[in-house]
């Protein structure tokens, strides 16, 4: 089989795979915007401060159903830290948005089995919430 065919093979795989998952990407991006304009920063701050000892499990739970990448939500960041979070507790968050995000579990599920999902979100959420710790501590 020579490059031609096997790259109209990749593209009519890229096809099919993109056909069954865009309404999820869809419904994700727009969950994600729904939730991201509705979640106040006091809430935030109520629950996920400094004086909360459970503020970085908090944070994770919180930046689950948000969708969005690093970059965007530093300006979200920017304004926790401000109101006094600790830097550790906003790592934990912003890498919960970028991991661990439900619209992004929703895309997974297409390709992936439940079990799979749930040991991926088990494992990096308790690695997420160890370096909020251990950032907390040291800063």
């Amino acid at each position: 089989m020579g490059w031609e065919a096997r790259f109209a093979l990749g593209v009519e795989e890229v096809k099919n795979i993109l056909g069954k998952i865009w309404p999820y990407v869809l419904l994700g991006i727009g969950l994600g915007a729904v939730i991201h304009g509705w979640v106040p920063a006091e809430l935030f701050a109520r629950y996920a401060g400094a004086d909360n000892p459970l503020a970085v499990p908090v944070a994770v739970l919180l930046g689950i159903p948000l969708y969005s990448n690093a970059a965007g939500i530093l300006p979200l960041v920017e304004v926790l830290h401000q109101k006094g979070i600790p830097m550790g507790t906003l790592l934990s968050f912003m890498m919960a948005v970028v991991a661990l995000s439900l619209p992004e579990m929703i895309l997974l599920r297409q390709v992936l089995k439940l079990r799979l999902i749930a040991i991926w979100v088990l494992v990096v959420g308790l690695g997420i919430g160890l370096t909020g710790y251990l950032f907390n501590a040291v800063l």
